[in-house]
C-alpha cells in the first residue's frame, strides 16, 4: 500500500516537471519572439519640424541656382535699370550692368534648369547661373514658354543633381511647404516656411519691363517670396519640388504665389520631345461668375468673356466678347473646383478639339475648337 502511494506520488511530481518545463519553453519563447516585435516598432522614426525643414535645404543645395544678368546698357536704356535694380545716379556711368536677379531649379543631369519667363525676359542680355556656392556658368539657350510664365535655361554642364517632382494635383491646404531662392537678388540660398493657404487662385502678376499676365490655378502661400525668388522651387516636406514661386503680393504679408509643378512637368516633357514649348491655346480671357452674381443678373454661372485674340482659336470657332462659357468637354465651370479652362486646354495637344458650351442672347450653344499652337 505504501509502495502504491510512493509510485503515484511520483507519477505526481514527474507529471509536474513536465508542465513546468513547458511554461517555461513557452514563456521563454513569447519572450523571444516578444523582444523582436518591440524591436521592430522601434525602428520607427519620428521627424519633428525642425528636421524636415533642414533636410530639405540640405537636399535641395546643389539642385537650385541663382540667376545672374549681365547687360550692356546705353542712356536710353538706363532710366528702365535704375527701377529695376535701385541703381543711384554714381552707378549710371558704368557700361555693363551684372546682378543676382532670380532663381532656377535644375531638371536634368545635363543642363536642363527651369526659373520664370520673366526673370530672363530680357532678349538683348547674356545670362548666367550660379550652382552651388560660387560656380558660375554661362547660359547658352534659353526656350521661353509663350503662353505660362516659365522658361527653360540649358547651361553646357553635366553630372547635375536634378530635383525630385511631386504631383501639385494632391496637395491640401494647410501642409507644409518651403521655399528656397536668392531673396531680394542678393540672399543667395535663403530658406523660408510655411503652409499652402489657399489653391486655385487666379492672379494678374507683372513687373517693370514685362508687362501683365493673367496666371491660373495657381498655389497660395504664406512663405514669404520676395523678389529673386522668382523662379525659384517650392518643396513639400518629402523635398519634391510641387510648385514654382512666381509672384508675391504687394497689397498684403505673407501672400506669394507659386505656379504647379505638374504644369512644367507637362512643358517639359513636350520640350524634350520637340525642343520647343509648343502647346495649344484657346485664345480667350474671363471672369468667372459666381452662382450668386449668376442669379442676380439672370445668367448661368460660368465664364464671362472678357476678350477674345484676333485669330485665334476661340475667336475662328466664332465666340465673342459678352458670351458666357459654361460647359467645357461636357464639364460646367461651376462643378470645376480644382481645374480651369487653361487647366483643360493645357492637358491638350496642338490640333486636339474643345468642346465648348456658351450662352448668349439666352440661348446655349455647342460649338467644337479645334486648338491651335500661338504664334
Amino acid at each position: 500500500m505504501k509502495s502504491k502511494k510512493i509510485k503515484s506520488l511520483l507519477v505526481l511530481v514527474a507529471v509536474l516537471i513536465l508542465l513546468g518545463s513547458g511554461v517555461f519553453v513557452g514563456f521563454w519563447w513569447s519572450k523571444k519572439n516578444f523582444k523582436q516585435d518591440t524591436i521592430v516598432e522601434k525602428k520607427i522614426e519620428i521627424v519633428d519640424e525642425e528636421t524636415v525643414v533642414t533636410r530639405v535645404a540640405e537636399q535641395a543645395s546643389e539642385s537650385v541656382v541663382t540667376v545672374a544678368i549681365s547687360k550692356d546698357i546705353s542712356n536710353d536704356s538706363l532710366d528702365l535699370f535704375r527701377q529695376l535694380f535701385g541703381l543711384s545716379q554714381q552707378n549710371v556711368e558704368q557700361k555693363i550692368i551684372e546682378r543676382d536677379i532670380g532663381t532656377g531649379f535644375i531638371i536634368s543631369e545635363d543642363g536642363l534648369i527651369v526659373t520664370n519667363k520673366h526673370v530672363v525676359s530680357d532678349v538683348g542680355a547674356k545670362y548666367k547661373v550660379i550652382i552651388g556656392k560660387e560656380e558660375t556658368v554661362e547660359v547658352v539657350n534659353i526656350y521661353r514658354d509663350p503662353i505660362n510664365d516659365l522658361a527653360i535655361i540649358k547651361v553646357n554642364k553635366t553630372g547635375l543633381k536634378p530635383v525630385e517632382m511631386g504631383d501639385s494635383d494632391k496637395l491640401k491646404v494647410g501642409q507644409t511647404v518651403i521655399a528656397i531662392g536668392t531673396a531680394l537678388g542678393e540672399f543667395r540660398s535663403t530658406v523660408t516656411k510655411g503652409v499652402i493657404s489657399g489653391l486655385g487662385r487666379g492672379i494678374t502678376a507683372g513687373g517693370i519691363g514685362v508687362g501683365l499676365e493673367k496666371l491660373e490655378n495657381v498655389i497660395q502661400t504664406d512663405a514669404a517670396i520676395n523678389s529673386g525668388n522668382s523662379g525659384g522651387p517650392l518643396f513639400d516636406s518629402s523635398g519634391k519640388v510641387i510648385g514654382v514661386n512666381v509672384a508675391m503680393s504687394q497689397n498684403g504679408q505673407s501672400i506669394g504665389f507659386a505656379l504647379p509643378i505638374n504644369l512644367v512637368k507637362q512643358s517639359v516633357d513636350n520640350f524634350k520631345v520637340t525642343g520647343e514649348f509648343d502647346r495649344p491655346y484657346l485664345g480667350v480671357s474671363y471672369q468667372i461668375i459666381s452662382k450668386q452674381a449668376a442669379l442676380l443678373n439672370e445668367v448661368p454661372a460660368g465664364a464671362y468673356v472678357q476678350t477674345v485674340v484676333e485669330n485665334s482659336p476661340a475667336q475662328k470657332s466664332g465666340l465673342k466678347v459678352g458670351d458666357i462659357i459654361i460647359e467645357v468637354d461636357g464639364k460646367k465651370l461651376v462643378d470645376m473646383k480644382d481645374t480651369s479652362i487653361a487647366g483643360i486646354v493645357n492637358q491638350k495637344k496642338i490640333g486636339d478639339g474643345l468642346k465648348i458650351k456658351y450662352f448668349r442672347d439666352k440661348k446655349e450653344v455647342e460649338i467644337e475648337v479645334k486648338l491651335e499652337k500661338k504664334n
